[in-house]
């Protein structure tokens, strides 16, 4: 966005507000602030190497591959594409805290790998996540469109990876959190879900804005067209889950979750659910987990309890009763 203005450099006044919710979600993404230092993730190596078998410590470490590609990404390119189209100062310093907050996630990833795996297995998890195909085609395919696509087409690419394309991964660790295994494995998720509860909501507010000023004919053929890329997408994601749930017998759960979560991102976009899939239709185990993200995962709730700066403690099994 241009910030000359009649010859001057302007400065951002956070005391004249455009748009009430750039300072809302400003708040409640800086009262959430985290960082993955501050959890005791070895605390999990005793569940990694006596009750993980070495399948699901298999696709464990490929999903964590998985959402650092798209984590990279998102802090990479995804944002600074979003932020080239902000209407304004103030969205355009929460979109640098997004990006910011994305970096900590991809961070947070490297912590997990580096606590539970030799040197050796985390090189091979990267290789694969840089050769798979499957991985590599959504993360091409939305970033074409942040680096050609419109102002609200990059929204759209946004949401869907931030609601949709993420959960794909998330399911592993929602599911042993379920089972008392990986809690603090579990935490991160919890906090990186509860950040991208923000980004998801925030993002598709913007994108409806700007819908509503689009003639119907305009609204139809972008609808149509993030309709096929939800298609192709979901197309896609069908064949990476079979790679890595089959072995688990893990597969059709997880493509219910990510019906779930699609019509989730449709519905911060303001667009009509595609699928059939509700709340009821996924896993319970998994749904617990993402219903103790936080006891406020909401958007617009206080920070909730998930975390506070300096005073994570690790996650014992009682955390988790139900």
């Amino acid at each position: 966005m241009e910030h000359i203005q009649n010859g001057s450099y302007q400065a951002v006044n956070w005391n004249y507000i455009e748009d009430a919710l750039d300072k809302a979600t400003w708040e409640k993404l800086t009262q959430q602030f985290w960082l993955d230092t501050r959890i005791p993730i070895s605390n999990d190596l005793r569940n990694w190497q006596g009750d993980l078998s070495a399948a699901e410590r298999r696709v464990f470490n490929l999903v964590f591959g998985g959402l650092t590609t798209l984590d990279t990404l998102q802090s990479q390119d995804g944002m600074a594409a979003l932020r080239q189209d902000a209407v304004n100062q103030k969205e355009e310093a929460v979109l640098n805290n997004i990006q910011f907050m994305e970096s900590v996630h991809a961070k947070s990833y490297s912590s997990i790998f580096e606590t539970l795996n030799e040197k050796s297995e985390i090189e091979a998890v990267f290789d694969w996540a840089d050769h798979n195909e499957y991985l590599q085609y959504k993360a091409q395919k939305i970033n074409a469109i942040y680096q050609e696509g419109s102002p609200l087409e990059k929204k759209v690419a946004s949401v869907f990876l931030e609601t949709f394309l993420f959960y794909s991964g998330f399911y592993t660790p929602l599911y042993y959190l379920g089972h008392n295994r990986m809690l603090n494995v579990a935490e991160i998720i919890k906090l990186i879900l509860r950040d991208e509860s923000v980004h998801g909501t925030y993002i598709g507010y913007k994108f409806q804005i700007g819908f509503k000023k689009l003639s119907a004919e305009e609204q139809a053929d972008l609808q149509a067209w993030l309709y096929d890329l939800l298609y192709d997408l979901y197309e896609n994601e069908e064949k990476f889950t079979h790679e890595l749930y089959d072995e688990l017998g893990w597969t059709e759960d997880v493509l219910s979750f990510l019906r779930y979560n699609a019509n989730k991102a449709l519905m911060n976009l303001g667009q009509d659910p595609l699928f059939p899939d509700s709340a009821d239709d996924v896993n319970p185990v998994v749904m617990n987990g993402i219903s103790t993200s936080t006891a406020n995962h909401d958007f617009f709730s206080g920070v909730g309890n998930g975390y506070l700066l300096g005073e994570v403690e690790a996650m014992d099994s009682a955390d988790y009763d139900y």
